[in-house]
């Protein structure tokens, strides 16, 4: 391990994405026989009290939930598509994707650093039980992912956070004991960046003290009635009294609502894209609108593919909560969020 020192640099943040290159050769003889060019950017991340500061300044998180999915090319983006798909995430005002659920392709994440987007990035897993979480090949799979993607990705300027396991087993004791492990590993690779995990165990979450950041997945106003402000409200309460997560930094990291491309009526009904976007203003309005709260995820950027023995129900065989559908269409939504996150 090697310290250098650099005069006259400027830092990487989201108005100014500075990139520096750097050129490493491995010498035989005097002679290269091998070398790597890599690009990185001089920026500090740190955890303050209740805040997430990059170069000494607080971070305000205007994001959305992005999967890598297309019509046309399945997980196999092109460059033109994710650079068009970025294009779309700066319009609406937005300066953060979460790469949900698993390590995002290269190009992507150096769109992302030319760009200024900050960029959330966490391994394969969602969903999972505590039983799924038993099977011998979990375990060494998911922190095999944690390894690959910290020593690939670590010199991304534009990644801030590491994630783990997408609302797994926090509720459980074997659970927590697989969240140590991973949080362990990543700690051990990289200590420049915080970590976290999205949870969606209300009031029943135990893992708390193991991230830097906790942050939630909740759905008011579309799996229950209950007001965006008095839920975020009740549940960051919760977190503040009654958890070992006291005093960390608090952010969503999912809120929607599903809306069909088209389907549009006067009555506001579900699925419509005007129940969607009054949704969205609504959920978007109470949690930028809470202080304590660092930001938000919207789940999500554009409608993709589900899989039929995990959600067959749902309309079109599809998670229709993006803000475009799977064409990139904008929805009623996207006007909404443009206008609430370029306040």
């Amino acid at each position: 391990k090697a310290e250098m020192e650099f005069d006259n640099i400027n830092e990487w943040t989201p108005e100014t994405p500075e990139l520096y290159y750097i050129e490493v050769k491995l010498l035989r003889n005097e002679k290269a026989f091998d070398d790597l060019i890599d690009r990185f950017g001089f920026r500090e991340i740190k955890v303050s009290g209740k805040e997430i500061l990059l170069n000494g300044e607080k971070i305000r998180i205007k994001g959305v939930c992005r999967h890598e999915d297309h019509p046309q090319f399945g997980c196999a983006l092109p460059f033109a598509a994710i650079a068009a798909d970025i294009e779309l995430v700066k319009d609406m005002g937005e300066n953060s994707i979460r790469t949900s659920h698993y390590p995002n392709d290269e190009i992507f994440l150096d769109i992302c650093d030319e760009q200024g987007i900050l960029v959330w990035e966490e391994n394969h897993a969602r969903g999972l039980s505590e039983e799924n979480m038993r099977n011998p090949n979990f375990e060494p799979q998911a922190e095999k992912v944690i390894e690959e993607m910290i020593l690939a990705h670590y010199n991304h300027p534009s990644i801030y956070i590491w994630g783990i396991l997408n609302e797994c087993a926090s509720d459980t004791e074997y659970g927590k004991e697989c969240y140590k492990k991973q949080f362990d590993i990543i700690r051990k690779l990289d200590t420049s960046r915080p970590c976290s995990f999205a949870s969606c165990k209300f009031k029943t979450d135990i893992c708390f003290e193991l991230p830097d950041v906790v942050s939630y997945n909740i759905y008011p106003l579309w799996y229950h009635d209950t007001e965006p402000d008095e839920y975020l409200d009740d549940l960051y309460k919760w977190v503040q009294n009654e958890t070992k997560g006291v005093g960390k930094p608090f952010m969503i990291t999912e809120i929607g609502a599903g809306g069909l491309y088209g389907y549009r009526n006067n009555y506001d009904s579900k699925w419509t894209e005007e129940y969607q976007a009054e949704a969205l203003r609504k959920q978007l309005t109470a949690v930028l609108g809470y202080k304590d709260c660092i930001g938000v995820y919207i789940w999500q950027f554009c409608d993709i593919r589900i899989s039929d023995e995990w959600f067959g129900t749902r309309p079109r065989t599809m998670n229709n909560k993006g803000i475009v559908d799977e064409f990139r269409r904008k929805k009623l939504a996207y006007n909404v969020v443009k206008e609430i996150f370029n306040k």
